[in-house]
C-alpha cells in the first residue's frame, strides 16, 4: 500500500485512511479541503485586524487522531523530513507543531490517492555555500583554541 510508505504511517493506519476518505480521495478537490474536513488546517478567526481565535476547525475525530498518532511517530523517526518541521516546537509548543506536522501529513495522504503516487522521500540536500561557510567557522574556532589546522581536501578527479 503507497500510504504505508509515509513515515509514521503503518499498513492498518493506511487502511484506516483509505475507509476515511476513499480510495481516491476524490471527494475533495484540493489537499486543503481534506486538511479542513479532517481538522489539522491552521484555524484563523480574524476581523479588522483582531484575532479572535486561532484554533483549528473541527473536524473528523478519528483522521485526526490518526494524523496526529503517525506525526509523532514521523518526527522520531532517522532521517526523515518531518524532523525538520518539528522544529517548530521552542516557538509554537509539541502540540502544535504536531498539529502542522499532522496537516504536512494529510497534504502528502491526499496527493498519494488523489493523483496515484508513491511517496518519495527527498533528504535534505547540503547547500556548498553554507558548507563551505561552517567549514571556515569550524576551522577558525579550532585554530582559536590554538590547534594547527591544515586542509587537506579530497582527490574528486580520481577514478576507481
Amino acid at each position: 500500500m503507497r500510504l504505508a510508505e509515509i513515515p509514521g504511517l503503518g499498513a492498518d493506519s493506511a487502511q484506516q485512511i483509505v475507509a476515511e476518505v476513499g480510495p481516491q480521495a476524490a471527494t475533495f478537490p484540493s489537499p486543503e479541503r481534506m486538511a479542513s474536513w479532517i481538522g489539522v488546517c491552521p484555524g484563523r478567526e480574524e476581523s479588522a485586524a483582531v484575532s479572535r481565535s486561532d484554533a483549528s476547525p473541527t473536524g473528523n475525530r478519528p483522521m485526526r487522531r490518526i494524523l496526529a498518532q503517525a506525526a509523532n511517530a514521523a518526527v522520531k523517526a532517522k532521517g526523515c523530513v518531518f524532523k525538520r518541521l518539528y522544529r517548530l516546537v521552542p516557538r509554537l509548543g509539541h502540540n502544535k507543531a504536531i498539529r502542522a506536522v499532522a496537516h504536512r501529513i494529510a497534504r502528502i495522504v491526499w496527493k498519494i490517492l488523489h493523483d496515484a503516487v508513491r511517496y518519495e522521500e527527498r533528504a535534505q540536500r547540503t547547500n556548498p555555500a553554507a558548507a563551505a561557510k561552517r567549514a571556515s567557522r569550524l576551522i577558525a574556532q579550532l585554530r582559536h583554541l590554538g590547534y594547527d589546522v591544515r586542509i587537506i581536501l579530497p582527490d574528486t578527479a580520481t577514478t576507481a
